[in-house]
């Protein structure tokens, strides 16, 4: 179990709760405000009126630094701007579960009886009014935080007991300021989803899914909507991705429509890589946008597709080229779902694994490496720690590039090429992550022609691949006859695609690389 950081305005409860917590967990307590004054053997006042605030901020990212580096278990009271450093709230949210206490500006003032001796506060010299704008200016840094509890409307009590319940979940956390939301690993949890659609209170569910997840996984997903109350619309669609159509998305309008939804309604999209697409870009247009919940039952889908908030559908010229961002409320990833999952499908699932690592994590191509059997043959024990670790992996890029502007686009190695194989192919000879593994190996092989990728890297690649069951060998017709399609993909800008190039196991950069560069690297 990891610390938990307590994050919120002052006279928001840390003090309170902070104690009691670390009592109920048998773990430390530290509050950063009173070991800031200890070693520096002054109040906080002073250091903020003598060193000003920055200076103030520095000191406090340097403490919690030290305080969550060192893998102590630990409840850490922040002080009500710690989290406004980005570093030190990058540092909390990826090793510590963070929680945001909440009160209103009237209540902050009343339980602050002395506002002198808060010099943030007593600027103005009206604090209630102070407490206002500082909450409006801190309020998407105080939304990164795996759960809000208000301490009005809860005894101190009753907030310890609902933290612990947290930590026992361990949710990871997609920091995205207001639009953050937790994505739940677990194995054979139905209650995980219960919780997550409960969490959002929604005035009525439209479940989307198909006719595949339907047959094999529709029973154990009805189990975990029989206990809300909450009234429901069922939508089936046809499976495969020759169905990611416009269509299919008019399918869940019309269903939603027809049953009134309003905008409190929430889309639960059950299914893997098309449903989530296609469930979550209706989310994002239906009367012009509401929430959705994730509930990826793909490897595929678990540990890329409902991670990010990539949302569309295809078109007769390309794949995924109409789409929006839309960020889904929560993701419960039950890996109890992969039991039904053919094989091929999961090994397809474990090339987007393998994608993300060769691009940003060593750590975890050489985890793949290790524990390749156990994996291909879906065991649970090996599944469980590398799809947190794939999906955390995504997490630390599209946290700093959710619009795909940059940085993200690294997780588009094997696509390019990929793209091209599913297309040519009719969305028929290959699996997504199929197509990715092929496409992976070109784009190296590619990087290796123009100078940039070291050639073991494409031995390594391929042993991986075939130990992880997905095909290792590119055929030179097939490559050659589907790369004319790379003129649709919409990555491309001025006759030139932005691609991953990996320079070393776990690093990649991008480059600029012309259509006619890439296919006389791969002597296409």
């Amino acid at each position: 179990m990891r610390s938990i950081v307590l994050s919120g305005f002052m006279a928001t409860g840390k003090s309170t709760v902070g104690p009691a917590l670390a009592a109920r967990l048998g773990v430390p307590f530290v509050d950063t405000d009173e070991a800031i004054e200890a070693a520096a053997g002054r109040r906080i006042r002073d250091l903020w009126c003598d060193e000003g605030e920055a200076a103030f901020r520095a000191r406090e990212a340097a403490l919690v630094e030290r305080l969550l580096a060192d893998g102590m278990r630990r409840v850490v009271a922040f002080g009500g701007g710690t989290v406004t450093v980005p570093r030190a709230r990058r540092l909390a949210t990826e090793r510590a579960i963070v929680v945001t206490l909440t009160a209103s500006p009237e209540t902050i003032v009343a339980r602050t009886p002395d506002i002198a001796a808060r010099p943030n506060l007593a600027v103005g010299g009206d604090p209630v009014a102070r407490a206002a704008e500082l909450l409006a200016a801190r309020a998407e840094a105080y939304a990164e935080c795996h759960l809000a509890l208000s301490s009005e409307g809860l005894e101190p009590d009753a907030m310890v007991e609902a933290i612990v319940a947290l930590a026992e979940r361990d949710p990871i956390l997609m920091p995205l300021g207001s639009r953050s939301y937790t994505l739940d690993v677990c194995d054979g949890d139905p209650s995980r989803l219960t919780d997550a659609i409960a969490r959002c209170a929604p005035s009525s569910v439209v479940l989307v899914t198909d006719s595949n997840v339907q047959r094999a996984r529709g029973e154990a997903i009805e189990r975990a909507l029989r206990p809300l109350a909450f009234e429901g619309t069922r939508v089936t669609l046809p499976p495969g991705e020759r169905h990611k159509t416009l269509a299919s998305v008019g399918t869940i309008w019309e269903a939603a429509l027809g049953a009134g939804v309003d905008r409190d309604a929430l889309v639960v999209a059950a299914g893997g890589g098309v449903v989530g697409d296609l469930a979550g870009f209706a989310a994002a247009c239906l009367l012009r946008g509401v929430r959705f919940v994730q509930v990826p039952t793909t490897l595929l889908a678990m540990v890329d597709a409902s991670v990010g908030g990539k949302t569309g559908f295809d078109h007769a010229t390309g794949k995924n080229l109409i789409g929006a961002f839309h960020q889904p409320s929560a993701v419960v990833a039950d890996l109890v779902h992969l039991d039904t999952l053919p094989r091929r499908e999961l090994a397809s699932g474990l090339a987007e694994i393998a994608k993300i690592a060769l691009a940003t994590d060593e750590a975890l191509l050489e985890e793949l490496e290790r524990h390749a059997p156990a994996l291909s043959r879906g065991d649970h024990a090996a599944l469980g720690p590398v799809v947190r670790a794939a999906i955390e992996a995504k997490i630390r890029v599209v946290r700093d590039d959710e619009r795909e502007a940059g940085r993200r686009i690294l997780l588009n190695l094997g696509h390019t090429v990929g793209h091209t194989l599913e297309a040519h192919g009719g969305y028929a000879r290959w699996l997504h992550g199929e197509a990715v593994a092929l496409g992976t190996l070109a784009e190296l092989e590619a990087g290796v022609a123009l100078g940039w990728t070291p050639p073991a890297l494409v031995d390594r690649t391929r042993a991986l691949f075939a130990a992880l069951a997905l095909p290792a060998r590119v055929d030179r017709d097939e490559l050659g006859a589907s790369l004319p399609l790379v003129a649709s993909d919409k990555k491309r800008s001025r006759g030139a695609l932005r691609m991953p190039i990996v320079t070393a196991a776990g690093h990649a950069r991008l480059e600029r690389v012309t259509v006619d560069a890439l296919r006389r690297a791969l002597g296409a």
